[in-house]
């Protein structure tokens, strides 16, 4: 590369540089670990787990076969 070539491009290289720097095009792995955790955090607090879901799913089943059998009393009578 000669130095007017150099001359004549360089201030579009800092410019472009500078954008890339300004609106954070890359990012460290630091910012995502930060972003990551607060997906996580955001994602735990909006959804259920599927566990969780399972025993709430068997505890509903629970209470309708005691519902069931309360009402086969009553209609016995």
């Amino acid at each position: 590369m000669d130095k007017a070539t150099l001359e004549k491009y360089a201030p579009f290289a800092l410019i472009i540089i500078a954008i890339i720097l300004q609106w954070n095009v890359f990012v460290t792995p630091a910012q995502l670990e930060v972003k990551h955790r607060e997906i996580l955090k955001e994602v735990s607090e909006v959804y259920t787990t599927k566990e969780m879901s399972n025993d709430l799913k068997s505890q509903l089943n629970d209470m309708q076969k005691k519902i069931d059998k309360i009402y086969e009393k009553i209609m016995s009578k």
